[in-house]
């Protein structure tokens, strides 16, 4: 039986086949998949092949295959820096949840996850989450990234969830898709796929004051069908977000901007930096690209985690070709 996975719990998956039954499914001894190092071998979105076994009165499904993921996006696992967590797999898109404050959403934050689901290829849209609750302060501060985002081409929606201002957006970009919701703690998530989906009721809570973080309503990713023809995948809140495997010469394509330069800059493997006749550099100069991305760049490309750090001089060991 081949079936998508709806709900992980750790050792259980919720499988639901074509016909429309859930079953509930475990993996029989090791499971690993080649070349990803997860700590979860099966995801939420996954596709998978099962076998159904009865003992007694009770059937469960044993899963046999994983079929080939479209994409999948993972953050690094807790205490295990070496080894990935997929959160989910097959997505059409995420919905980034961005507050100002309550609790603030870093611009580091943001470029990191857009990185990552450029780098698998799965369309992002910018939700500015809580927009009723703002001050001109705030409300200009979204101004601000809203311009940032879209001049590079993200679509952005400001929303407020409790105000129902703009939910129909929301709704209509997802039709007929395979939708995942994403931030940090206590963004509003459970409270905005409530308002997209009454019916399914999720779990919210108020924002802690002690450290102006969301407490974590969603233990574990799950994978809901909506009435309109849509599916979500709720996540659990995200803290932080690690990149994985990607080369420090590939890093400045996933920023659009920089790729659109890079063709400029006077030598081809241009990390951007010290380098001399730098097309970034001198847009930076000119403000066509935000020193904030500029600045979560050299971030990521100095390795978040105080990981490996690149050596970023290597261009003055190349000798200049001479000009014909």
């Amino acid at each position: 039986m081949i079936g998508i996975v709806y709900k992980s719990t750790g050792s259980w998956y919720h499988v639901k086949t074509t016909d429309g039954e859930f079953h509930q499914c475990r993996i029989k001894g090791k499971f690993r998949i080649k070349d990803i190092k997860s700590t979860n071998p099966i995801a939420v979105g996954d596709k998978v092949v099962f076998d159904l076994e009865k003992k007694g009165d009770e059937e469960t499904g044993v899963i046999k295959k994983i079929l080939d993921r479209d994409n999948f996006i993972v953050r690094k696992s807790v205490n295990l820096s070496k080894q990935i967590h997929i959160i989910a797999s097959n997505i059409d898109q995420v919905f980034l949840l961005i507050t100002i404050n309550n609790p603030p959403t870093f611009t580091t934050f943001i470029d990191r996850f857009l990185v990552s689901t450029r780098a698998y290829r799965i369309d992002t849209i910018l939700v500015f989450n809580k927009i009723d609750a703002y001050e001109i302060e705030q409300k200009a501060e979204v101004l601000y990234l809203k311009d940032i985002y879209e001049k590079i081409g993200y679509t952005c929606i400001e929303v407020s969830s409790t105000k129902n201002k703009n939910v129909d957006k929301i709704k209509e970009l997802m039709t007929g898709k395979t939708s995942m919701f994403v931030g940090h703690s206590g963004v509003g998530k459970s409270t905005l796929v409530n308002a997209v989906e009454p019916t399914l009721n999720l779990k919210t809570k108020e924002i802690s004051d002690q450290h102006n973080q969301g407490k974590h309503t969603t233990t574990f990713a799950e994978m809901f069908d909506l009435s309109f023809d849509a599916r979500i995948i709720d996540t659990p809140g995200i803290k932080g977000f690690g990149i994985v495997d990607i080369d420090k010469y590939e890093l400045g394509d996933y920023f659009p901007e920089f790729f659109e330069m890079k063709q400029h800059c006077k030598f081809n493997n241009c990390l951007h930096l010290k380098e001399p006749n730098c097309a970034v550099k001198e847009a930076l100069e000119t403000e066509e690209i935000s020193w904030s991305r500029y600045k979560s760049y050299l971030q990521i490309l100095d390795g978040e985690d105080g990981g490996e750090h690149y050596r970023t001089d290597i261009w003055d060991e190349v000798e200049e070709e001479p000009e014909s």
